[in-house]
């Protein structure tokens, strides 16, 4: 579902270069759950991020489903992106002007689907998340576990290839992260989703059906 090539990524400074990937090779099979672990600072985000084709590596090559996605031009990427890739960030991102519901509905928005035809897989997921009565609720008043439950649905709705999440409980509480972790597997596996999960937290990554380490850029086991 998601194979990697030797991704490069170095971002100048006033004194060169600071390499982050060097030479990362990485695949994924169709609805496997993936973590990625490592210190702070290894290179994780910016992988998820290449994958996703939210940020483009100084080499290498991303095949999504069997399409090089570093390849089409900015806005097919994008709009590649919008179709089969979904994102969980540590902070929501979620719009503040926007209801749940809407925001959820958002992805299948930007994709040309009217409204009404938004609302039902919106409201479906919302209710998987246990956010039926929370529907018209702005992320302002939200818990940070409900503002995190609302972004792994609007990540879903679309029905993505792949599902790529950055430190998804990172903001959150112990008892908010489990219960994070286990709306995530269970949805993963009722969907036959595929899952990329960087994150620090030890208890999610030994649900992972397979843990990636990273180290000095690149994947050490």
């Amino acid at each position: 579902m998601l194979k990697a090539t030797q991704i490069y990524k170095a971002y100048p400074t006033g004194n060169g270069q600071i390499d982050v990937l060097q030479g990362v090779d990485f695949e994924v099979q169709k609805g496997e759950i993936v973590a990625v672990m490592g210190p702070s600072g290894v290179g994780k985000s910016t992988l998820l991020h290449i994958l996703g084709g939210l940020d483009v590596p100084s080499s290498g090559q991303v095949c999504i489903d069997g399409v090089d996605i570093l390849a089409l031009s900015d806005a097919d990427r994008a709009h590649f992106r919008n179709q089969h890739v979904g994102f969980v960030f540590q902070f929501h991102h979620l719009l503040g002007d926007f209801t749940a519901l809407e925001n959820v509905m958002m992805p299948l928005l930007i994709a040309g689907v009217s409204q009404r035809e938004a609302r039902e897989p919106a409201q479906a997921l919302l209710a998987a998340v246990g956010l039926s009565t929370r529907v018209d609720h702005l992320p302002a008043e939200l818990s940070g576990g409900e503002a995190q439950r609302v972004a792994v649905a609007r990540a879903l709705v679309a029905h993505p290839k792949v599902v790529l999440a950055d430190e998804p409980s990172g903001n959150l509480d112990a008892a908010r992260s489990a219960e994070l972790h286990a709306l995530i597997w269970d949805l993963a596996r009722l969907r036959g989703q595929t899952f990329v999960i960087a994150t620090h937290d030890v208890e999610l990554s030994k649900r992972a059906d397979r843990v990636v380490r990273m180290a000095d850029g690149g994947i050490v086991a």
